[in-house]
């Protein structure tokens, strides 16, 4: 089942569909960790951000079967939120989660984080994972390889594409999809967590 919540319908749906085991999906600068983050700390449960744990020192790539364990042990929890799009571990998440939240604004509004982001980020040379800063490149490149921005506006489709298959998938029949494109919708959200 795929909801398209809108603000009215939260305090209906927050109720039954937000138990404590989220998965938090979407595309590059939709806004993943800061909403996982503030659902985690309104919900009281732990956080884990795939990228963090991906990401080795140098941009180095976790190996898969480390990948897969680190992600095993934090998904065994009772109460959780992963934020992160990373196929090699999303079985290990979805089969134990109960609800996927999927931030899918448009392109336009993504663009706009994913450039903001990375220039606060660069000009900062703030850390993001394990002693990695944003690759001034990103601004220059045009290869989504090689630059968070290219990959925010060429994956923008094939997110919206994954998402609405995969909430139609029987495998995902224990799921509760939640597709969040507004701030006000996110901000009722995290809203009515809080207070449940």
């Amino acid at each position: 089942m795929l909801a398209d919540i809108r603000s009215a319908d939260l305090p209906v749906l927050a109720d039954t569909v937000l138990v404590n085991r989220i998965s938090v999906v979407g595309n590059s600068g939709s806004g993943k960790t800061t909403v996982a983050r503030r659902l985690a700390a309104a919900l009281a449960v732990p956080h884990l951000e795939l990228d963090a744990v991906f990401h080795q020192p140098g941009w180095r790539e976790l190996d898969t079967e480390s990948f897969r364990a680190r992600v095993a042990d934090f998904t065994a929890q009772d109460g959780w939120v992963v934020d992160g799009n990373y196929s090699r571990v999303r079985d290990i998440i979805w089969e134990r989660a109960d609800t996927v939240i999927w931030l899918d604004p448009s392109r336009s509004r993504v663009m706009r984080q994913v450039i903001w982001r990375t220039l606060r980020r660069a000009v900062t040379r703030a850390e993001l994972w394990n002693g990695n800063r944003e690759p001034v490149g990103n601004f220059f490149r045009v290869r989504p390889e090689e630059s968070i921005i290219a990959w925010a506006w060429s994956r923008h489709h094939v997110y919206r594409e994954r998402y609405l298959r995969e909430q139609s998938d029987p495998a995902n029949t224990h799921l509760t999809f939640l597709r969040l494109r507004t701030r006000g919708e996110i901000t009722a959200l995290i809203e009515k967590a809080a207070a449940s």
